[in-house]
């Protein structure tokens, strides 16, 4: 009997294009969409995989705006 392979506790580098979308927060529709205006980063080719880099897309996320304060919202002041 073989025993049972430890469970990895790793943070993946790479992301396939479903993981990436949910690890900044959207869905497969937007994140293409934000790949090919340019906010978010593009793969990353491996063989024929697209892949991408946690990294750059912690990069991307950074850039992305703040939402603009609502003057009319009277939490913003608090």
């Amino acid at each position: 009997m073989t025993a049972p392979k430890p469970a990895l506790n790793f943070k993946p580098r790479g992301l396939e294009k479903n993981q990436a979308a949910v690890y900044v927060g959207v869905g497969g529709t937007k994140f293409t969409e934000m790949v090919d205006d340019g906010r978010m980063p593009k793969p990353r080719q491996i063989d024929s995989k697209e892949v991408w880099d946690t990294q750059e897309l912690d990069f991307a996320f950074d850039e992305l705006p703040h939402k603009q304060a609502n003057s009319n919202n009277p939490w913003d002041d608090m």
